[in-house]
This record gives structure tokens, sequence and C-alpha cells, in this order.
């Protein structure tokens, strides 16, 4: 009965928020089966346009909005947003927050129960989406028991059952590994393929979740860029949308504004925006004698190189022990862990007598695929875990947590940061408040912040806090390109500092690019304590781990020769991202300015 009317059609849309932050006007038109990115900085609001277009904001988050929003001819100003239901599916930024119920089974069920499908085709509905995800296999278990990417695949299980018209997915991939993020692109060409749905994603993983091969018949845009929606919308820090169209229509200008508003960019276009290789003119990056000068292309690769390892030369060489005499002793040890899950009738080993060693001075990487353990040995070494057998020694660490709210404390950001420390840590404070850009929400609720804006707030809050041993589960996780190399810098430096730094990460790129030890686990066993670059040349261990470096890694671990040029060729990537991200904000021109 909607077949005639757009899958989205919006009018001056706008919302601004208590805290005067907003978004707007917002004039789109989807139709049936298009699939969009929205793209953005941390805290822009791309969030907000998602949950605008399916009544979230501001039926159940307060906002004053204006404008209209129409989903397949039905306003959702005259509807709840369980009315919407039949039209709309959402994969949530926090897949843990829109989880309902005990089972997986059950979870994915749900909406198909609420839109009162006949009992006899929910089964088969439920075991097709389950397939569809990339989550067959738990089917039968307990959404309790489930890692942030498991739940991931849940949460889109459940938003494809129901075949709806419209997908909205914010960070589909965060917290997953390869084969979930295949699980994810092969979801959305099904959905597209067979109901026709339009699909609208917020995305840092872009090179990721593009495929090396090309991109399936509905997939790809006209440009090559692999499995990426064929149109951005961009928007800005200000909340105004400053492109909408295909991503070979940006020029190179328009890339570097994009990269110093600390937008991701797709490998082959970060490169054409940092690396000084050609004219910085107005071309499009999908035409002229520039096209596909990308990773692939000779000069471009040796630019990099070239470019990258001086870095090195200067001294970039992080692990270095530090000063601190008091802390040289000092070790995090776990011996013969053993972590098992569910009730004794049903127990699951997650952990498998791990055996491992942090030291003072050191940034240890800890990857795996979903479910092999990665959060539960964080909390096991934190001591929020009692192991089933084995044991952790060592001084109590700090951990950042996976989702930051569970560790918020207090009303605001400033308040957070300062719970537990004295007033004469004010100073301190500060300065964190300004090294990770949140000074302009000092005074706001933490809860009320975007992912990525919860996610600095909770590092920075653990950061002052001093602890010997840091821990951190996913720290990139919801963040833009500044606030990553801002996060990840200071990791470095806490263990530059004398402190042991352990975080877990599905971006291998961070990993090669700062940690100095990978521990990489795989069936709850620790296959492997190595180097970055050890790790990206083992093939084997690749394989076992479920583990598949993005296209930038592969070609670099064919040409460098130690981890420590590995790290230079990409901090001096983040250097130059930062050095735009400078130029921004001191007012350099730039088409999105």
């Amino acid at each position: 009965m909607n077949g005639d009317h757009p899958v989205v059609a919006t009018a001056a849309l706008t919302a601004v928020y208590p805290t005067g932050d907003g978004i707007g006007p917002v004039d789109l038109t989807i139709d049936a089966g298009e699939y969009v990115l929205v793209l953005g900085p941390s805290g822009s609001g791309k969030s907000t346009v998602l949950r605008m277009l399916h009544g979230a904001v501001p039926q159940a988050i307060h906002a004053e909005v204006t404008g209209e929003v129409r989903i397949a001819g039905r306003r959702v100003a005259d509807a709840g947003v369980a009315d919407l239901a039949e039209l709309v599916g959402v994969v949530a930024q926090d897949p843990e927050s829109g989880v309902c119920l005990p089972d997986v089974a059950d979870e994915v069920a749900f909406p198909l129960e609420n839109l009162a499908v006949d009992p006899a085709a929910i089964g088969p509905a439920v075991d097709l989406a389950l397939a569809r995800a990339g989550a067959g296999g738990l089917r039968d278990r307990a959404t309790g028991e489930l890692s942030g990417g498991e739940l991931q695949r849940i949460a889109l299980a459940a938003a494809i059952a129901a075949q709806p018209r419209l997908l909205l997915l914010d960070e589909p991939t965060s917290m997953l590994d390869a084969a979930g993020i295949d699980a994810v692109r092969r979801a959305i060409a099904g959905a597209r393929r067979s109901t026709g749905a339009a699909c609208v994603v917020v995305e840092h993983r872009l090179d990721e979740l593009a495929d090396d091969h090309g991109a399936d018949d509905h997939g790809a845009d006209d440009h090559g860029f692999g499995g990426l929606p064929g149109r951005w919308i961009v928007i800005g820090r200000d909340g105004r949308v400053r492109h909408d169209g295909p991503p070979g229509a940006l020029s190179r200008a328009d890339l570097r504004d994009l990269v110093g508003q600390g937008c991701w960019l797709p490998i082959d276009l970060e490169l054409r925006a940092l690396l000084d290789h050609g004219p910085d003119d107005q071309d499009p990056v999908g035409v002229g004698a520039d096209h596909g000068r990308g990773l692939d292309h000779p000069e471009i690769l040796e630019t990099l190189l070239s470019s990258g390892l001086p870095c090195d030369r200067l001294g970039e060489r992080s692990g270095a022990p530090s000063s601190d005499g008091d802390r040289t002793g000092e070790r995090l040890i776990a011996r013969a862990v053993v972590v098992g899950r569910g009730s004794r009738s049903r127990r699951r080993v997650v952990l498998a007598g791990v055996d491992l060693e942090l030291r003072p001075g050191e940034t240890v990487a800890l990857v795996g695929a979903n479910g092999s353990g990665k959060s539960t040995l964080l909390t096991c070494l934190a001591g929020l875990e009692r192991p089933d057998a084995g044991e952790v020694s060592g001084p109590r660490p700090g951990l950042v947590f996976q989702n930051p709210e569970h560790q918020f404390a207090d009303a605001t950001v400033r308040a957070e940061l300062a719970f537990g420390l004295p007033e004469s840590e004010a100073p301190r404070v500060a300065a964190m408040l300004d090294r990770f850009g949140l000074t302009g929400v000092a005074d706001h609720n933490p809860y009320r912040l975007s992912g990525g804006q919860q996610r600095r707030v909770s590092l920075a809050a653990m950061l002052l806090h001093d602890r010997p041993f840091l821990l951190a589960d996913e720290p990139g996780f919801g963040l833009d390109r500044q606030a990553t190399i801002t996060a990840l810098r200071t990791l470095r430096d806490t263990a530059r500092a004398g402190r042991g730094v352990l975080f877990s990460s599905h971006d291998l790129r961070a990993v090669a690019g700062y940690a100095d030890r990978v521990l990489v686990l795989g069936a709850g066993r620790l296959l492997a304590d190595t180097t970055p670059l050890r790790l990206l040349r083992d093939s084997a261990l690749l394989t076992e781990a479920r583990l598949r470096p993005p296209r930038l890694l592969r070609r670099l671990a064919d040409r460098v020769t130690t981890d420590a040029d590995l790290r230079a060729i990409l901090q001096h990537l983040d250097t130059l991202a930062l050095r735009l991200a400078a130029g921004v904000g001191a007012g350099a021109n730039g088409v999105f300015r």
C-alpha cells in the first residue's frame, strides 16, 4: 500500500537537545533498495539521524524536533516507535541495551511475535535470520552469556527477521570479527535483494566493511569502493549535512576536510587525502588521471613507505621502560586461569588454562574472534571475576569497560572524571578534559553523550587514577579518527610513563600501530604471544584465530622489515591526520567549512 512512496522522506528535519547540541536541517529522500552511509565525526549527530527516522528521538529521547519524517508514506510523528516496527529494523550502537529476553531464539522471535506473525512461521523465520546474520550456532545460547560481538549478531538477526522496508544500522560491525563483518555485508545485500529494503548505516570500520574482491551486484557503487554504499551523507561537527551523493564526487580538498573533521575513510581515499601526491585541487576522486590511484598503485605505496619510515629514525620506539624505580618489579600475572559460564549442567568453558605476564612499560594488544574470551580475560585480570581454577597475581589494575555506561558514577562529565579524587586534582581533571576534547561537554550528563564521547569519558576517568596497570576493552569502539588517535597515543604514553597497558581490539591497524606485543586468543586458549609483524606474516595463526588483516596491513607486512618500521608508517599517517585536524580547527579552507 506504500509502494508509491519513497521509503524515507524528511523535510527541514532538526533536533535540538536540552544541552543545546543539535542536528539539521536534514532533507532526505531514500528509495527502496538504496544503500546509504551516514558519515561524520563523533558527536556530530549521526546516531540522532537514525533515531529520528524511527521516532526514538523525540519519543524516547527528549529533544525539540521540528520538520517532518515519513517512512513509506507514514508520518513518524503520528505513530509510536512500536507502530513502525513492521516497517523499520534497527541495530543500535550498543546492542546490549536492546536485548529483552534471556534466550537467543526468543530474542530474535520477539519482533515477529509483536507483529502477530503466524506461530508456525516464526521458527523458520528465526532460523533464517540467524543464518543470515552468521549466528546460527548461537540459537540455543543465553543472551547473558554472549560477548559484545555475538550480541551484535543477534541484534542484526532480530532487525532483519521481520523483513522490514528500512534497515537502520548504527555501527553494526563495531564489535565484530571478520566473519561477523562478512555476515553484515551479506545480510544487507540479502535484505536489499529479497525485499527491496533501504539500508542506512553509520559506520567507522569502512575498510573492513568494504570487500577486497569487489562488491556484489547489490552493494557496489560506480567507482569501485568495494562493498560500501554508493551514497554518502556527510554531517559536519555543526550538525549540518555537508555532502549528499556518491563518494566519487568528493575532491581531494573535500577528503582532506573530512579527515580533518575526524572522519574515517577507506584507505584509498585516506591516502589520497593525507599523502602529498598530486595537486590539491577540486577534481573528483573517481575521474581523470588519478582514478584508481589508491593503495594498489605502486607510486602511492612507495610514497607511503618513504614518507613514513623517517618517523622511526626520529626515535619512535614505543614500550621503552620508565625510570619509575618503584614500579620496575611489578608484574600482572595469570597462571592456568580457567573461567566457565552457565549453570553446572550447562557449563561452558570460556577460558581454558591461560598463562600470561604483563610488564611495566609495555603496550600489549589482545586479539581474537568474537566469543574467544577477550572481555572475560580482562575482567578476570581486573579482579571483577574469580577464575574457576588458576590464579591472578599482581597489583589491582584499572579497567575501561567495553560499555562505558557500566562504569559511570556521577551526573556530569567533570564530576565523572574527578570521582574518587581529592579536590587538589582539579587541574589534572581540567587537563584531561582538554586532552580528550571534552571541555565543551564538561557539565553535561555522561549518559546523554554520544557513544564516542562516552568512550572518551570512561578512558579519561580511568587514566586519572594512575593505576600501575591499565586494561581497556575495545578503547577505539565508537570513536572517530581523531579520538581514536588520541586514545591510542594516550595508551602508548601511559606505557612509556612506566605503567603496563593491555587493550583488546578488533582493529588490527590499531594493534600494528601501537602494540609492542600481541596476545592471540582462540576458543578460550592463548594461541600465541607474538608481535604485530609476526602475526601479520603468520597465515596459519591468522586462520586459526579467525583474524583477517585489512589490505593496508597486508601490503605493509610484505614490505617492512621490523615492527618499529610498521609502527612508524602507521603512526606517521596518524600524525598527518592530526595535522589536518589542527588546520580545520584553525579555520583552514575546506569545502565543508
